[in-house]
């Protein structure tokens, strides 16, 4: 059964210390779709009927490019899998979404915009106020916020432990996010291996959840357009961070360079050069490299 071999493949995954998550809703998906078809193995043609119902192209590239690893696999073991060409959909052009930069004032409307929360969860509010100044005070991804635990707050910082490349580290903070952690553990006490950030039924929110959230109170406060159109996200928050943070180096080559590896083993990344992703141009940043220019062009230091 296709169902089988799909269970087989995304176990063998995750034995292999992969998450998986959004590729084995994908496969579990398309196979639904194939036995629903009365096939037992994978058919090139009904993998692309199958991802072209995806409503971008991006997506539909990304499910004929899942799928098509799977039938690869499966066509080691038994030849009548068939294997649909990665170029069915043309050729990728990979564009990486601009981020945006938060303002100090953006940022302050956002937390703010929290106390219109207020539900039957009495936590609700001062949690999200709680995890979206954690997320720009330390760079921090949303979903190691998420995965914290009320023990991984130490005398030295925070301890993140399971990372997006299994590294763990230790992430230092400032006294002023240390005092709006302890605010909320004061408001809402929990046990040691209880999640940091909760609600009143003691679970952390999903990924998914967070993200309508922000999204709600994003354009409650007129910093993201209507629905439909596209406007900050929760992890811009992080490239803001990397951003201000290369800021306060001014243009001194030698702080910047010692600050790019800091900043890379602050921030998780498995190489340096991917923190460079993160740096956008700013008037602060855009002065700095004129001011380099121009030293050069008179033939002083860089």
């Amino acid at each position: 059964m296709l169902s089988e071999d799909c269970e087989r493949y995304v176990a063998l995954h995750h034995t292999l210390g992969f998450k998986f998550r959004i590729q084995a809703g994908l496969l579990r998906s398309f196979v639904i779709f194939a036995e629903a078809c009365g096939n037992d193995v994978v058919h090139a043609a009904q993998v692309v009927e199958w991802a072209r119902k995806a409503p971008s192209p991006a997506q539909r590239r990304n499910r004929l490019l899942t799928v098509r690893r799977f039938a690869l696999a499966m066509r080691a073991e038994d030849p009548r899998h068939e294997v649909p060409s990665a170029g069915a959909f043309g050729r990728a052009r990979h564009e990486r979404i601009r981020p945006h930069i938060w303002t100090d004032d953006e940022i302050a409307r956002l937390l703010r915009a929290t106390d219109m929360l207020g539900t039957a969860d009495a936590a609700r509010p001062l949690m999200y106020r709680t995890l979206f100044g954690l997320l720009a005070a330390t760079g921090l991804r949303s979903s190691e916020a998420l995965a914290l635990r009320v023990r991984d707050l130490g005398e030295d910082g925070l301890l993140v432990l399971e990372t997006k490349f299994r590294k763990s580290r230790l992430v230092p903070i400032h006294q002023s996010t240390r005092d709006a952690l302890n605010v909320w553990l004061d408001a809402h006490p929990a046990c040691a291996d209880a999640p940091l950030l909760r609600s009143t039924a003691g679970t952390s929110p999903s990924y998914n959840t967070v993200g309508a959230v922000f999204r709600e109170l994003t354009r409650s406060v007129g910093i993201r357009p209507p629905a439909g159109k596209p406007g900050p996200r929760l992890h811009d928050l992080r490239h803001t961070f990397a951003v201000r943070s290369l800021e306060r180096c001014g243009s001194d080559r030698a702080a910047i360079d010692r600050h790019m590896v800091a900043l890379s083993t602050y921030l998780g990344h498995a190489h340096v050069t991917d923190t460079y992703w993160y740096l956008q141009s700013t008037p602060t940043l855009m002065t700095a490299i004129a001011e380099a220019g121009e030293a050069l062009h008179r033939g002083g230091a860089t």
